[in-house]
């Protein structure tokens, strides 16, 4: 039988690692090598355990714009896994997370991932649209994990909604510029900003910067929707087909409590040039995912598709600003269709 919110799942603390040494106590080599898709100014580190290749990814606010973005001090990878909630995922998820070391840095805000080495696995990089059948698998095991864990709350303390939907502000694009710009991609963003209030019509420019300002209008129309635990990123880069068919769902950076269309937003957006189908068929094809999933949408998935799509813009303007019309134009309507919800 359908509900509108599912029990959520009991979750069992992990072991946390106090040191790097602790870490990779067992690994035979290591070297440190570079991540072309990872834009985040984080370190990484090749190392073989048990014969076996794994990655370290090392995080801290320091180096990391992404988390000086959410204000994450707290280390969200870490938190993840020490709470249990990867052990949560469905079945056909594959985090790739063994392990990971807190405690690490300035203040102790920063840690180590350790991960399986699952790169020949991810979705490949560049311009090819994915097949029909991946991008349905993805769609549908995002659904998944949104079903699971509906109605869950973050006791947790990861990524709120205002940080989210908060991305890319002035004042966060101004800490960034004080630095002297260490990173590629504020520096774009602060730039397409400029384009977007040039080429988005008033009234989305309107709406949008209102938000940009003050997110507590769009925080509490969606907070009235049934919120689950987000993984936070579902870009490309991120995402694969390991060989025995499950999903790869790597980098934990970005989870906490959100709304199930919220992962949607980020995925259209993120995505959209690799898509193999139209935008409207995804958003319909989520809805009837999480219906599979045993989750009743009636009351609710309209409005948070819309008021969702409207923060995805809020988040991501500048992106689209800089890109063709047909893009920018779509997602301007959506912002309108959601500011109408609000």
């Amino acid at each position: 039988m359908l509900t509108d919110v599912i029990e959520t799942v009991a979750l069992t603390p992990r072991p946390v690692a106090s040191s790097v040494a602790e870490l990779l106590a067992d690994a035979t080599a290591r070297e440190p090598f570079f991540v072309s898709d990872s834009k985040s100014g984080s370190a990484f580190e090749r190392v073989v355990i048990g014969g076996e290749p794994h990655v370290v990814k090392y995080v801290h606010v320091d180096r990391d714009w992404t988390m000086r973005f959410n204000g994450d001090v707290g280390c969200h990878p870490v938190q993840v896994w020490a709470a249990g909630l990867m052990d949560a995922l469905p079945e056909r998820i594959d985090h790739a997370t063994v392990g990971v070391a807190a405690g690490l840095g300035r203040n102790g805000w920063g840690g180590a991932i350790l991960m399986r080495d699952v790169a020949s696995e991810l979705v490949p990089p560049g311009d090819e649209p994915l097949t029909a059948a991946a991008h349905a698998t993805y769609l549908d095991d995002l659904a998944a994990l949104s079903a699971r864990m509906l109605g869950w709350r973050d006791d947790v303390g990861l990524v709120p909604l205002t940080a989210r939907w908060g991305w890319f502000s002035d004042a966060s694009l101004a800490v960034e510029r004080e630095r002297g710009w260490p990173d590629a991609v504020p520096q774009i963003a602060a730039k397409g900003w400029a384009e977007f209030a040039d080429r988005a019509p008033r009234a989305v420019r309107e709406v949008v910067n209102a938000l940009r300002r003050d997110l507590s209008p769009l925080v509490t129309a969606v907070s009235a929707t049934p919120m689950t635990f987000v993984h936070g990123d579902w870009k490309l880069g991120n995402v694969g087909t390991a060989r025995d068919g499950r999903t790869i769902l790597i980098d934990w950076t970005y989870p906490g409590e959100a709304p199930p269309c919220y992962e949607l937003g980020w995925y259209l957006a993120l995505n959209s040039a690799r898509l193999p189908g139209s935008k409207e068929d995804a958003i319909t094809g989520f809805e009837a995912a999480l219906r599979r999933h045993g989750v009743d949408t009636t009351s609710w998935y309209a409005t948070q598709s819309a008021l969702c799509l409207l923060g995805t813009l809020v988040i991501f303007g500048w992106e689209k600003g800089l890109g063709g019309d047909a893009e920018l134009g779509w997602w301007c309507d959506r912002a309108l269709e959601g500011a109408a919800r609000l």
